[in-house]
């Protein structure tokens, strides 16, 4: 009954993959994800900038690639994954539709955090004379830290189950060896394994981001 063909290399390699799938597409996605939820909130009609047509396209598209489960995105891509990473299968290949995946999803997330800062600061600034850019990074950022932060540690949980659903085409990674060994060869011990690890991984990653937005909020 405990009879499995998993081994630790395997397991090894499967965890490392996966963790560099998520490290990779996280930290370009988050530097998209953050410039489009600012462009968002600067542009709307309300905004430091406002700006009915930029504030309709960037609408748009956020709206358009989060309406797309990831696996008809990863397929639909497939021409410009090939452009970019110059294949469109392996690890490599799963990293540019994860990162347009998540970019989006941590654009809107970080465009709620923003939004949630009272009015009455951003009053403030203007009636102190700052600038759009000091509005951000004096007012805004420090008031919806905390937020952002639990924002991102969503985005991260979020990215993590797509990484498992690349396996599925053979993106390598948890979800891969999910799929090769623990669902088509019946071994239910892999299957059990690669469940454990991805709870785990996912209580690490929200405990850390619980406690970091704490401590934000503090200061």
């Amino acid at each position: 009954m405990i009879d499995t063909l998993l081994t630790s290399e395997l397991f090894l390699e499967a965890l490392g993959e996966t963790l560099y799938m998520l490290g990779i597409a996280l930290f370009f996605g988050s530097i998209l994800g953050v410039l489009l939820g600012i462009a968002v909130v600067v542009t709307r009609p309300a905004g430091v900038l406002p700006n009915a047509i930029v504030s309709f396209v960037l609408n748009a598209f956020i709206n358009v690639v989060r309406s797309l489960p990831f696996i008809i995105l990863l397929v639909a891509i497939l021409p410009f994954t090939r452009v970019v990473v110059g294949t469109s299968i392996g690890v490599n290949g799963a990293l540019v539709p994860l990162t347009l995946m998540v970019a989006p999803y941590i654009g809107r997330l970080v465009e709620n955090s923003l939004l949630e800062v009272p009015e009455g600061i951003v009053e403030a600034a203007k009636s102190m004379g700052a600038t759009p850019v000091q509005i951000f990074t004096r007012f805004l950022l420090p008031e919806a830290r905390g937020s952002l932060v639990l924002a991102l540690t969503t985005a991260t949980i979020g990215l993590l189950d797509a990484t498992a659903m690349a396996g599925t085409v053979g993106a390598g990674g948890i979800g891969d060896l999910a799929i090769s060994y623990g669902y088509q060869r019946f071994d239910g011990i892999t299957m059990l394994i690669t469940v454990i690890t991805l709870v785990v991984i996912v209580q690490c990653i929200q405990l850390f981001g619980t406690r970091l937005a704490r401590k934000l909020r503090r200061r």
